[in-house]
């Protein structure tokens, strides 16, 4: 699986990013080849998806087996490479950060991407539960039907969701830091919660660009906590390496695998992948995620052959090295990319 983190790690826009040459990658799905002397309950030739504290992009990976799960059945390799990140990242969010209730409304950014599109699903599990999602406007048509209110990315969505909803809402997810933070906190309801899981916004162009960053940080609203008492508001943070990898969680991670899996297998959630890449496609995979081109999750499959590509094919971006507002070429981009249908 390719995530938004892999773009940081690349740039080093993370704490202590690790040191070259490394391999990237959080998650993966395979067969098993070969199992530790201790290890209880898989075989060999068991079909599993599992996370990975970086060297998830090869062809062999080893990780502890308490961060190893069991494919459905009916689930296809590339959905079980989609799924643990994003389905638990938002699990873990909506109840056990923000205790999604029936008739509570949400608001998550980045809507068309792995974590926005299992945010929609999870959110339709809960009776009544309105959901405010931004994204570009050319994935609007694809994502229409996975949220209740839909605004374009550059549109001013505070006022959008106060004439809807004047209150504000009761959950914000917030993938983009910047100037995001402010203006999530200033939509909570009393007694809402805002949770930051990303920082996309501080990742710039091909290279990492300083002012773009520092920018990025001037951006982020101060937080007060007398104003967070006075206002009954709540301000969290949730990075599920961390608490995988860091905080030694697995346990708690795996009671909410349990809880997906058997939401999967009920039919009530599926992962949403865009789109299929070779390992030596995995710059122009980058750029896709970086553009914000996905709708749902990127993969890397290494039994892929790569795809040729166009004379045209190409993203631009700015001198600055920041993403540019409009991709123009994002229509012919998406006629090359290797859809999942």
């Amino acid at each position: 699986g390719l995530n938004f983190i892999d773009l940081m790690v690349r740039q080093g826009n993370i704490d202590n990013p690790p040191k070259t040459p490394l391999v990237p990658g959080f998650e993966c799905s395979g067969i098993v080849e070969a199992l530790g002397d201790s290890v209880k309950g898989f075989e060999i030739g068991d079909r599993v998806m599992a996370f990975v504290n970086y060297n998830a992009w090869a062809e062999v990976v080893c990780t502890p087996v308490e961060f190893v799960y069991k494919i459905p059945d009916d689930m296809s390799f590339s959905e079980a490479a989609a799924f643990p990140m994003n389905f638990v990242t938002a699990y873990m969010m909506l109840f056990e950060v923000a205790n999604l209730r029936e008739g509570m409304s949400v608001l998550v950014h980045s809507a068309g991407g792995g974590v926005g599109q299992a945010v929609a699903q999870l959110c339709s599990t809960i009776p009544n539960v309105t959901v405010f999602g931004t994204a570009s406007s050319f994935k609007h048509e694809a994502i229409k039907d996975s949220v209740t209110h839909l605004f374009d990315r550059n549109a001013d969505y505070v006022q959008e969701v106060k004439r809807i909803s004047t209150d504000g809402v009761d959950i914000v997810l917030d993938c983009l830091c910047g100037e995001n933070t402010g203006k999530g906190l200033s939509l909570l309801k009393p007694l809402g919660t805002y949770i930051l899981y990303g920082s996309s916004n501080m990742v710039t162009g091909e290279t990492k660009s300083f002012f773009s960053f520092a920018k990025s940080w001037w951006q982020v609203e101060k937080v007060n906590p007398i104003k967070l008492y006075e206002e009954n508001k709540v301000i969290a943070g949730f990075s599920l390496l961390n608490l995988l990898f860091k905080q030694n969680r697995g346990g708690l991670i795996k009671g909410v695998m349990d809880k997906l899996l058997n939401l999967y297998n009920s039919k009530k959630i599926k992962p949403v992948v865009d789109s299929l890449w070779a390992l030596e496609e995995v710059k122009e995979a980058m750029q896709r995620i970086h553009d914000r081109g996905n709708i749902g999750k990127l993969i890397l499959d290494v039994e892929k052959a790569p795809t040729p590509l166009m004379a045209n094919d190409s993203t631009e971006t700015s001198e600055a090295g920041e993403e540019e507002e409009d991709h123009e070429g994002d229509n012919e981009n998406k006629e090359r990319m290797p859809f999942i249908q």
